[in-house]
């Protein structure tokens, strides 16, 4: 299973979101095997990790873009060595800010997100996707691209992803998973602050990270030819080693 790689999509995104991600990967390994799973439409919490713990084969690279990358995190470290390694996108060890991780999205604004798509979760889905497209090169592009691959899940199932993005702290789970890591961070990232790459390494000292200098919070999408080639090099190196 060393050349299967297992990717997760960000809150709200369905598989369509990394599939331009999947086809470079492709072009630039014919031999590598790429499954994208999509997150659970499941209103509880707790039942996410359950739920896509069982749909992982042993072996195989981890890789998520934000939320994505939080929960193939904790299921690398929970896998240890059944997980060939991991490889985070655009994902912060806290996505809500707290005093002891101020390098996220201040927790105010997240907050008054959170409210706002209780309230009306379809206008709020559109003003997510804004976000996520700031700082592209051609952000009015971007937006059209992940607005037609937001995923076909129910406002419950939505809601628990941001209960998920509000509580998930990471910080002690990086360090006890002893397999490679690759941290990939977007250098106008409007969503998770490009200075949580320099906090992640001081946090994790021996992991790779790597900043995408010109690019937004949607780097999967808006550069997939970027992101493949460092993620293939990376996983080359790591089974070299």
């Amino acid at each position: 299973m060393r050349n299967r790689l297992i990717l997760l999509p960000g809150w709200a995104f369905g598989e369509a979101a990394l599939a331009p991600l999947r086809d470079a990967l492709l072009e630039r390994d014919s031999h590598l095997q790429v499954d994208i799973l999509p997150l659970p439409d499941r209103a509880e919490p707790a039942e996410w990790l359950k739920s896509l713990d069982p749909q992982i084969p042993d072996g195989a690279w981890l890789a998520g873009w934000s939320l994505g990358g939080m929960l193939a995190a904790r299921l690398a470290a929970s896998r240890a060595e059944r997980c060939r390694g991991l490889i985070g996108i655009a994902s912060n060890l806290r996505f809500r800010s707290s005093e002891q991780w101020p390098t996220a999205m201040p927790a105010e604004i997240f907050d008054t997100f959170h409210q706002a798509f209780g309230l009306d979760p379809e206008l709020t889905l559109k003003r997510f996707t804004l976000l996520v497209s700031r700082g592209a090169f051609d952000p009015k592009t971007l937006a059209r691209q992940l607005q037609v691959s937001h995923a076909a899940m129910s406002p419950a199932a939505l809601d628990a992803g941001l209960q998920l993005l509000a509580h998930l702290d990471n910080r002690d789970v990086l360090g006890a998973f002893a397999g490679p890591q690759l941290h990939l961070f977007a250098g106008r990232d409007a969503l998770v602050p490009v200075a949580a790459a320099d906090a992640l390494q001081a946090e994790v000292p021996d992991v790779d990270i790597r900043i995408v200098d010109d690019a937004s919070h949607g780097l999967p999408l808006e550069q997939p030819d970027t992101v493949a080639r460092l993620m293939v090099r990376f996983m080359r190196e790591g089974e070299d080693g």
